[in-house]
């Protein structure tokens, strides 16, 4: 894959126009996103956001297919299921799959909300506390991990959490902090977290905007790890300091729309 030759100034004038393309409603319609959409009360969209973007993964459709099947066993009210939820209650998702997120992966993530809602004040505070106590989005993703991890579950589920301790790119992690922390006004990210900044956002990397950052010169690294979510990111600070992520959905839609 050769890399195109723009000059800064050209480069950031491309990503501007693509990014102005395809952060518009119209791209809720085929997005994940859409799920978290369908809800107003904050809880209720963190929860439903979080679920959507943790089998983010695979055939879109199929995405969207399943998360909804989730908020419809959750009554429509992600908020109150989790708040109230028994065992049995529970149960109800044994028969869950997503790929190779199964029924007992699905029931120990909402086990671990419970936990989460119950005893850490909720979504935003765990990842703000990580923020505050280890300075960065990469250390609160980190500490996320941890807390997530106190329920009681089988070691299978691990890896559905991404780890950037070890290097990992933490794609959903990272879309799903875009979505909740971004704020503009264009009706796609909902800019409900007030305790962290999109300034300090990584871009959710993935195939797509890897092959894409590559071919425009903003990646160097052939592997999509964390050490390529920090090269990636930095190089689109240059463009926009306070909102660098933006740009993922310049580089998405080029991948994906556009075969770029």
């Amino acid at each position: 894959m050769g890399i195109i030759n723009f000059s800064l100034a050209d480069l950031k004038e491309f990503l501007d126009e693509k990014y102005d393309l395809y952060n518009r409603e119209s791209f809720i319609t085929t997005d994940p996103i859409q799920i978290p959409r369908s809800f107003s009360k904050k809880e209720d969209v963190e929860i439903a956001g979080f679920l959507s973007a943790s089998i983010a993964w695979g055939q879109r459709p199929t995405i969207i297919r399943n998360a909804k099947w989730l908020v419809e066993r959750m009554d429509h009210q992600p908020h109150e299921f989790i708040q109230n939820a028994s065992n049995p209650d529970f149960e109800v998702f044994k028969d869950f799959k997503h790929r190779t997120f199964n029924g007992d992966d699905c029931i120990f993530f909402l086990k671990s909300l419970q936990n989460i809602y119950r005893n850490h004040g909720g979504l935003e505070d765990v990842f703000a506390k990580g923020v505050d106590d280890l300075g960065t989005v990469k250390g609160a993703l980190a500490y996320f991990r941890g807390v997530f991890f106190e329920a009681e579950h089988l070691d299978r589920s691990q890896k559905h959490i991404s780890n950037v301790l070890k290097k990992s790119s933490a794609k959903r992690l990272n879309m799903y902090l875009r979505w909740m922390v971004r704020k503009d006004d264009r009706g796609v990210d909902f800019g409900l977290w007030n305790q962290l900044s999109s300034a300090d956002l990584y871009l959710p990397l993935d195939v797509h905007t890897g092959n894409v950052g590559r071919k425009l010169g903003l990646l160097t690294r052939k592997q999509n790890d964390w050490v390529a979510v920090e090269e990636i990111t930095e190089n689109l600070r240059k463009f926009d300091p306070k909102d660098p992520v933006k740009y993922d959905y310049a580089l998405f839609g080029l991948g994906v729309f556009e075969k770029f």
